[in-house]
């Protein structure tokens, strides 16, 4: 089972990582805490202090268009936060 999806980089996200030394991804409905934990210290080589998750639903939305009525739907996801270990800090940009 392939835990982390993909970072979070937005510039909310961004600002966090900086000022507080917390980084945000997008990770596999079904992994806990102690799972997105060991998977992020395999994958960036850091230690981790904390784990924040967030559930999001699926979010579904109707318009009414001269074409018809348009129906539109973004799936359900799961958010995690980590805090890293004092000192510690992961590039994302390393290697674009």
């Amino acid at each position: 089972m392939n835990i982390l999806i993909k970072p979070i980089i937005t510039e909310k996200a961004t600002n966090d990582s900086e000022l507080n030394n917390r980084y945000a991804f997008v990770v596999d409905k079904r992994a806990n805490k102690i799972e997105i934990k060991g998977a992020v210290e395999a994958a960036y080589g850091v230690s981790i202090t904390a784990v924040k998750t967030m559930n999001y639903p699926v979010q579904r939305n109707t318009k009414y268009t001269k074409n018809g009525i348009v129906t539109a739907m973004k799936g359900s996801y799961k958010k995690a936060i980590v805090q890293l270990a004092e000192g510690e800090t992961i590039d994302f940009y390393n290697n674009l």
